[in-house]
């Protein structure tokens, strides 16, 4: 019974193993398709409102200012490249760029060439990692071929990968613990022949995974009940190892959410003072009288979103709640319109009933609050929608402050509401889904709640209650 046991499990893993692989590959490659669809109308957009004639030689300026915009929005990396695999132009900083960029092989070129779709998806393996790689001809509105879009994409199985190791995890367990109840039954069984037995069923019921087991330390007469001893005595060292190996998979596990959780809190950051820098760039003249007052706004901006990403390192360096409240007596609503200046886009509107709210609240929390729903909202709505609206609104209502962020978008699905604040869980492409969780637990923190009103197809409304404690 026991070896049917264990060739059970044997082939149950082995092709749970099959299952979970077949299932990333099947993700990766239609994430990609997705991605690239998306490039490439974003692309077909631009080459049919460009004021540039069509050829290969204006590619470089067509795209001179959107091959960024198309890599921050798809969040993927972008490659042009001529008809010849010389690369015209890419969305990595110029600081990442090889000077000679190597040109595309002359076998891919042929391969998209001859292929239908005039479209190749080259794959390697380096280290250990599958790097896919797309190449599909980019052409005008007669379908005249003008370059070679590159999409590089690198296969990440963290997810399959921790669901796969849980999963064995449960299966070992699982057949574990039948094979301690085989071995229970054996002895049960033979209690009834023998009463010598009594020991051995003894240290069985004293057998837990979470505490040391005692080994049995007698000799019997029989040759059956020595080899019987001599197993549970192995099973014993064996529980003994995968108590350690589980103890350190616990261990691990809570370092990579730790992980998850500081990258994603670090990231929320680096968007706004990306934007504020690039802001900065285009809006730069040095004989603008307002230049000084504009940079002075410029540095707080960047110098808060600094201090936020110190407060949240600090934070996890001490193993506390991310970050530690450092509350300080504020106007909100110049905090909300302060928070609001790092965002370019024009549909953002704001307004306030009323120029001073005052409360104490921790500032870099409060604009972590209204950067996140912000850019969520930002990211709702579709970018081929004309009719673009943010709306964010401040008002006192009793005891407390009320942030509104409302926009319409493309709202959230009946079936996804319940689920809009767990953990890992999102509806983009891209992003761990930490957001909104973590936000959730900042305003709870303060004792104060986040509701959302949404209509598919509509738009949702994220309304943010905090009480205002009074210095």
């Amino acid at each position: 019974m026991i070896v049917v046991i264990i060739v059970a499990s044997v082939l149950l893993a082995s092709i749970s193993i099959i299952q979970f692989k077949n299932e990333a590959m099947e993700y990766h490659q239609e994430r990609l398709e997705r991605k690239e669809n998306a490039v490439r109308e974003h692309i077909n957009y631009i080459l049919s409102t460009t004021t540039y004639p069509l050829t290969t030689e204006n590619l470089d300026l067509i795209f001179k200012d959107k091959i960024h915009e198309l890599a921050h929005i798809h969040n993927i990396e972008i490659n042009i490249y001529d008809l010849d695999g010389n690369l015209l132009k890419s969305s990595k900083e110029t600081f990442s760029v090889d000077k000679v960029a190597p040109p595309i092989p002359k076998y891919i070129l042929k391969l998209v060439r001859s292929s239908i779709e005039k479209r190749y998806v080259d794959i390697t393996t380096i280290n250990g990692i599958k790097n896919r790689s797309s190449f599909t001809q980019i052409k005008d509105d007669k379908f005249k071929p003008l370059g070679v879009l590159n999409i590089p994409y690198q296969e990440d199985d963290g997810f399959y990968d921790k669901e796969l190791h849980g999963f064995l995890i449960r299966l070992s367990q699982v057949y574990s613990f039948m094979l301690i109840v085989a071995f229970a039954l054996a002895y049960f069984l033979s209690s009834y022949i023998t009463k010598s037995l009594k020991t051995i069923s003894d240290k069985l019921n004293e057998t837990r995974l979470n505490k040391k087991n005692e080994k049995i330390l007698i000799t019997a007469n029989s040759k059956e009940i020595n080899l019987l001893i001599a197993g549970y005595n192995q099973m014993v060292d064996e529980l003994e190892k995968s108590a350690i190996k589980l103890a350190q998979s616990e261990r691990e596990e809570a370092w990579r959410e730790m992980a998850k959780q500081v990258a994603h809190e670090i990231k929320n950051p680096l968007t706004p003072m990306r934007l504020t820098v690039q802001s900065f760039q285009r809006r730069f003249n040095p004989d603008d009288p307002n230049i000084l007052q504009k940079m002075k706004d410029y540095s707080e901006t960047l110098i808060q979103q600094i201090d936020t990403m110190n407060s949240v390192a600090s934070a996890f360096s001490n193993f506390a709640s991310m970050p530690a409240q450092q509350n300080e007596t504020l106007n909100v609503v110049e905090v909300v319109e302060l928070a609001l200046d790092i965002f370019t886009e024009n549909q953002i509107v704001f307004e306030s009933e009323a120029p001073e709210i005052i409360s104490k609240i921790d500032r870099t929390q409060l604009i972590r609050i209204i950067t996140n729903l912000v850019k969520n909202a930002i990211q709702s709505i579709p970018e081929q929608q004309e009719d673009k609206r943010v709306a964010v609104s401040v008002k006192k209502e009793d005891n407390n402050v009320l942030i509104v962020v409302e926009d319409n978008g493309i709202g959230i699905k009946t079936e996804d509401i319940h689920r809009i604040f767990e953990p890992k869980f999102t509806t983009k492409s891209s992003g761990m889904g930490l957001g909104l969780g973590i936000i959730k637990n900042i305003i709870e923190n303060y004792k104060g709640s986040i509701n959302f009103e949404t209509e598919y197809g509509k738009g949702t409304r994220f309304t943010v209650s905090l009480p205002i404690i009074n210095s």
